[in-house]
């Protein structure tokens, strides 16, 4: 049986949680957010709680509860992460939506988001905290690190290397084998055919600095 969820976070994010949990017919306890003006309001007919440091409501997780880091911020993302690893002894769990097609041969890590169409090739490798939306593809031994927004219909090729941190927009091609690097930022519907340094923000066909 699988546990009710808590899912930290209110934003958009969030509500794409809630919406593949749904998917499943998984069970949402609800939500926490810092944002005290959300507190006790609902999404879906489900509460925001209250902080995402309630020791009354943390107390549930890993023993009635699982949990689901859904925050915009990759550095609040990390430090909630942290936190339920200290304090609870878990780490968040995945959040595949039930119209995702993943082989039985990629390698996944913890608290990851597929929304609706995902497509997870074989041998693919995804690490942890990646948010992939609707109809994005991961082709055969690509591999996506940690903290990576893959936006909605994009496509990494055959071999690509996409480091941590990365946010690509949506509608975009990243061809086989292209290696984008730490912190880089591929802009809406780009055809990225080159490698990608570090930190840069590229754009276009082909994607070059922005």
């Amino acid at each position: 049986m699988i546990n009710p969820v808590i899912i930290f976070g209110a934003g958009l994010s969030g509500k794409l949680a809630l919406d593949v949990f749904a998917s499943n017919e998984v069970v949402v306890y609800g939500f926490l957010d810092d944002d005290k003006s959300l507190h006790l309001k609902e999404i879906g007919e489900i509460t925001i709680l209250g902080h995402t440091e309630d020791d009354g409501f943390l107390k549930l997780i890993g023993k009635k509860c699982d949990a689901f880091v859904a925050v915009e911020s990759r550095k609040e993302r990390n430090f909630l992460t942290e936190m339920l690893k200290e304090r609870r002894k878990i780490v968040p769990i995945n959040a595949i939506h039930k119209d995702a097609s993943i082989s039985k041969y990629v390698e996944l890590g913890h608290g990851n988001l597929l929304a609706s169409g995902c497509r997870i090739a074989s041998f693919a490798c995804i690490g942890t905290g990646n948010l992939l939306h609707a109809n994005s593809i991961v082709e055969v031994e690509a591999k996506l690190g940690d903290n990576i927004v893959l936006g909605s219909g994009s496509v990494v090729g055959t071999g690509a290397e996409i480091a941590d941190g990365v946010f690509i927009g949506p509608g975009v091609t990243i061809l086989s084998g292209v290696k984008i690097g730490k912190g880089a930022s591929v802009g809406a519907g780009s055809v990225v055919l080159n490698d990608i340094p570090a930190s840069a923000k590229v754009f276009g066909y082909p994607a070059k600095p922005a």
